[in-house]
C-alpha cells in the first residue's frame, strides 16, 4: 500500500546526491569569496586613512576615568600618634632694634705741634709760685711768661696753629698779639715792634711770622731786647716750656 506522501516527494538524500550538491558547494564558495573581499576592503581602508586623522581621532578619545583610591588605604590606625610640628623661634639678633645704638666715637683732633716763637737765651723763666727779682722795677714779683733774648727786629713766629684774637698795646708789656691755639690754650706774644704783621681774625700756622722783636715793653725795659711769651690754659697761667720742644 502506497504512502500518503506519494512517491513524487523528493528525499533530502536524493537532492544532495544529485544537482543539489553542486548548488550547496557554489553557495559555500560564494560566502567565502564575499568574506575575503570584505576583509581585504577593510585593510585597504585603514591603510588609505591619513596618519593625522588617526592621531586626531586618538586624541579625541575620552580619557578613562581616574580610579578612586581605595578608602581603606587612607584609614588612620587606631594607635597612630598625632605629631604637630612647632615653628622654630627666629634667631636672636645680636642687638635689639629697640636698644639705642652706642654713640659714634668722634675722631680726636691731632695734637698740636709747637715751635719756639724765637730762638735765643732764656733771660727770665716762668714763675708764679716763687718770687723773682725784677731788675726794671727793682723788686721781687712773680713772672707769668718766658723772656727770650733776641736781637731787635728778629722775626717772631706763632708757636702753633691758631687764630689771632687780639692785637693791642699794653702799658707794661708793649705791643701784644694774642692767639687762640685751641683746646683752651692761648699764646700771648708781647714786647713786639709797634706794627705786627697780623690782625685780629687772621688764621696762622705754627712757625708763621706774626711780628718782630721790639722795645715797647716799658715794664721790662731794664732787660736786653727780648720776647715776653706767656701761655694760658683755660685762663690760667702755665709754663710754655711744658708745650715747647726740647732745645
Amino acid at each position: 500500500m502506497e504512502s500518503k506522501n506519494g512517491s513524487g516527494a523528493k528525499k533530502p538524500e536524493g537532492f544532495l546526491a544529485g544537482k543539489g550538491f553542486y548548488i550547496v558547494l557554489f553557495l559555500c564558495a560564494a560566502v567565502i569569496g564575499v568574506s575575503a573581499w570584505t576583509l581585504l576592503s577593510g585593510e585597504r581602508t585603514v591603510q588609505d586613512e591619513p596618519i593625522d586623522d588617526i592621531v586626531i581621532a586618538a586624541s579625541q578619545t575620552p580619557a578613562p576615568p581616574r580610579r578612586t583610591p581605595d578608602a581603606a588605604l587612607w584609614d588612620i590606625p587606631e594607635d597612630a600618634v598625632q605629631v604637630i610640628a612647632e615653628p622654630e623661634p627666629p634667631a636672636q639678633q645680636a642687638q635689639s632694634p629697640s636698644e639705642p645704638e652706642p654713640p659714634a666715637q668722634q675722631a680726636q683732633p691731632a695734637p698740636q705741634t709747637f715751635v719756639w716763637p724765637v730762638l735765643g737765651d732764656l733771660e727770665t723763666p716762668h714763675s708764679v709760685d716763687a718770687l723773682l727779682y725784677d731788675r726794671t722795677m727793682a723788686d721781687w714779683r712773680t713772672h707769668d711768661g718766658l723772656d727770650i733774648a733776641a736781637n731787635l727786629g728778629t722775626k717772631v713766629m706763632s708757636a702753633a696753629n691758631g687764630t689771632v684774637t687780639e692785637v693791642f698795646s699794653d702799658e707794661l708789656y708793649g705791643t701784644t698779639v694774642v692767639i687762640d691755639h685751641g683746646d683752651g690754650l692761648t699764646g700771648v706774644y708781647s714786647n713786639l715792634a709797634e706794627l705786627p704783621t697780623v690782625k685780629a681774625g687772621d688764621v696762622v700756622l705754627a712757625g708763621e711770622t706774626i711780628g718782630a722783636i721790639g722795645d715797647t715793653a716799658l715794664g721790662e725795659s731794664g732787660l736786653t731786647y727780648h720776647l715776653h711769651f706767656a701761655m694760658k690754659k683755660d685762663g690760667v697761667s702755665v709754663d710754655p716750656r711744658d708745650y715747647l720742644p726740647e732745645l
